[in-house]
C-alpha cells in the first residue's frame, strides 16, 4: 500500500490549496452533503517533531486477504460525512424524514417537492439508480432444484447453488450438470479457492470437493468441523479460510492444511458476513456491529475498531467509488443499505428497500446490484463527476 503522499493527494482531491487548507464548517456540524468537498472533512493534520505531515494509507487498497503490515490508527476517526439527504436550518427548506413517501411508492404523492418524506430510494451523493431489473425475461434455461436456494456463486464456467443437503453444479460450456452431495441441511454460503469448492452448511460443518481435471468432476476432499451451529458466510484471503457462523464466532483455516489457526469470538450474534480488505477482516453480525480484525506480530487476529449500528447487518460488499476510493456497503435490517468510506466510516449514503437486502454485488465499470426479499434488483452506479454547489 502506497502510504508517502497519502494526505496530499486527498487534498488535492478533495481541491485543497496546500497553503489554504480550510475544513468544511458543514462537516464540523455534521450535516455536509457535497461530493466532493472543496474543503476538508477532517481537522488540520499534526506535525511530527522532523516536521512532516501524518500520512494515512489511504489509496490504492484492495479487497484481498489480510497480511501484516503497520497498524494504522485511522479507524472511524473520518467524521461523518451528511447522508446528503436533507437539508439544513434556513428559509423556505424542507427538511427531509430519512423516510421514503408511501404515497410517492405509489405514484400519488400531491405535496411533490414541498413533501417532508424522501422521493427516492437513496440519499447521498456520487452514486445513482441505473435501472431496476423486474422480471427475468428471455432466459437461455429454467432450471428447477427441488429445494429453496440458500447461496449461489459462478467460478469461470461453472455455476454453484447451495440446496438443503446438495450442492447443485452445472457447466455453462458443455452443460454438465453434478450433484454434490454430503452436506447436512442446508448449504448457506459457497467458496471457489485454487480447484477446490467449500461449502458451508446447517449443521456446522465446512465440506470441501477437489476439481479433477481427468475425470472433469468434483471429488470429496474434506470436512472441517469446528462450528456448533450452521456456517452462513466463507471468504478466503492471504491462504486463509474465514467462515462465519450461527454460534456466533469465525474461524480462521488454514487452506494448506485445512486446520483451524484461531476461532474469533468477539461477536454476541450470528455473524452474517466476512470481508477482506487490505490487510484487515471486517464481520458483520446481528448484534448491530461492523468488527475490524487485524493480524498482531503473533498471526493472531484482533478487533482494531467496532462500528456500532442501530440494527443487526445482513451482509457486507467492497468495492470502488469513481476515484478509486474503498467503500463499504453494509445492509441492515431496517430494509437500508448504508455506504461508508474506508477506513474512517464516514457516511456516504444510504439506500432504501420494500424488504432487507439479502445480497450485494459488484459489476464492471462502478457497477453494483442489491436484491432484496421481494425479489427486486436494483443496479446502482457511482457518477464520475459529481457535480458540486458553492460553499
Amino acid at each position: 500500500m502506497d502510504v508517502d503522499g497519502g494526505n496530499k493527494r486527498v487534498y488535492n482531491r478533495l481541491g485543497a490549496d496546500a497553503k489554504h487548507q480550510k475544513v468544511c464548517f458543514h462537516w464540523q456540524a455534521g450535516k455536509c452533503n457535497r461530493y466532493p468537498c472543496p474543503y476538508l472533512h477532517s481537522e488540520l493534520p499534526s506535525s511530527h517533531a522532523n516536521g512532516t505531515s501524518s500520512k494515512r494509507p489511504y489509496e490504492n487498497s484492495g479487497f484481498s486477504g489480510p497480511r501484516r503490515s503497520p497498524n494504522f490508527n485511522t479507524w472511524g476517526r473520518g467524521g461523518g460525512r451528511g447522508g446528503g439527504g436533507g437539508a439544513g436550518g434556513g428559509r423556505g427548506v424542507v427538511v427531509k424524514a430519512d423516510k421514503v413517501c408511501n404515497y410517492w411508492i405509489q405514484g400519488n404523492c400531491s405535496f411533490g417537492e414541498r413533501c417532508k418524506f424522501l422521493h427516492s430510494w437513496s440519499v447521498g451523493d456520487g452514486f445513482s439508480l441505473l435501472t431496476q431489473l423486474e422480471g427475468h425475461q428471455k432466459c437461455m434455461a429454467v432450471v428447477t432444484l427441488g429445494g429453496e436456494v440458500g447461496c449461489m456463486i459462478s467460478e469461470g464456467p461453472w455455476v454453484f447453488v447451495g440446496i438443503p443437503n446438495f450442492v447443485k453444479a452445472w457447466n455453462t460450456q458443455n452443460s454438465m450438470e453434478l450433484s454434490l452431495n454430503g452436506p447436512v441441511g442446508q448449504v448457506y454460503a459457497l467458496v471457489v479457492i485454487n480447484d477446490m469448492l467449500f461449502a458451508g452448511t446447517q449443521d456446522g460443518s465446512i465440506l470441501a470437493w477437489k476439481f479433477n481435471v481427468v475425470t472433469n468432476c468434483f471429488e470429496p476432499a474434506a470436512s472441517l468441523k469446528g462450528h456448533s451451529r450452521g456456517v452462513v458466510s466463507l471468504v478466503v484471503g492471504a491462504n486463509r479460510l474465514y467462515s462465519g457462523s450461527m454460534d456466533n464466532t469465525i474461524r480462521v483455516w488454514n487452506l494448506e492444511t485445512l486446520q483451524c489457526l484461531q476461532t474469533l469470538t468477539d461477536h454476541t450474534s450470528v455473524v452474517m458476513s466476512v470481508l477482506c480488505w487490505d490487510q484487515f477482516l471486517l464481520s458483520c453480525s446481528l448484534d448491530k456491529t461492523v468488527k475490524v480484525w487485524y493480524a498482531t506480530e503473533s498471526g493472531n487476529l484482533e478487533v482494531t475498531y467496532t462500528h456500532n449500528e442501530e440494527n443487526g447487518i445482513v451482509t457486507l460488499c467492497g468495492m470502488h467509488d469513481s476515484q478509486g476510493k474503498p467503500i463499504l456497503l453494509c445492509s441492515c435490517n431496517d430494509n437500508t443499505v448504508r455506504l461508508y468510506d474506508l477506513p474512517t466510516f464516514a457516511e456516504r449514503g444510504k439506500i432504501f428497500t420494500k424488504q432487507e437486502v439479502r445480497a450485494i454485488q459488484t459489476g464492471p465499470n462502478g457497477i453494483f446490484f442489491t436484491g432484496d426479499g421481494t425479489g427486486q434488483v436494483r443496479v446502482w452506479n457511482w457518477i464520475a463527476e459529481p457535480t458540486t454547489t458553492g460553499q
